[in-house]
């Protein structure tokens, strides 16, 4: 595994994968996050400042297309499953698995906004190793 020095002292250490994806405190830090990366990746494609918010719909979408709905409890809504990709990408950034700069060129090169956040969540997944 790569050394790396964690950057923030509030970020917990985690045992399991559900761990993560079920932690919402990381989740609200994770929805601000992804609407900030996703601000960025439109402001680049415009070629002028802008600012979005990503549905949850996209990112339940996206957090099944990934593969990750099997680390989740069964029965959960849409809206959990959002707040799971949430956590888990602002996790993978805090964690200095990814990168601000990965993030945004992913989601600039992706064919549509689920594509771009599925392959996000599937960076994250394979550079965590769940």
């Amino acid at each position: 595994m790569e050394n790396r020095e964690k950057s923030f002292s509030f970020v917990k250490t985690y045992n399991k994968p559900t761990e993560v994806l079920t932690d919402h405190k990381l989740a609200a830090l994770g929805d601000a996050y992804i609407n900030f990366v996703y601000s960025l990746a439109l402001s680049e494609k415009k070629g002028q400042p802008s600012g979005a918010k990503v549905k949850g719909t996209i990112l339940a979408e996206a957090f099944k297309k990934a593969g990750l709905r099997r680390y989740m409890p069964s029965r959960i809504t849409s809206h959990i499953l959002a707040d799971a990709a949430e956590a888990l990408l602002v996790y993978a950034w805090l964690q200095k698995y990814i990168t601000l700069e990965e993030c945004v060129a992913v989601l600039c090169k992706a064919e549509d906004v689920v594509e771009g956040f599925t392959q996000l969540l599937l960076m994250a997944k394979n550079k965590i190793m769940f």
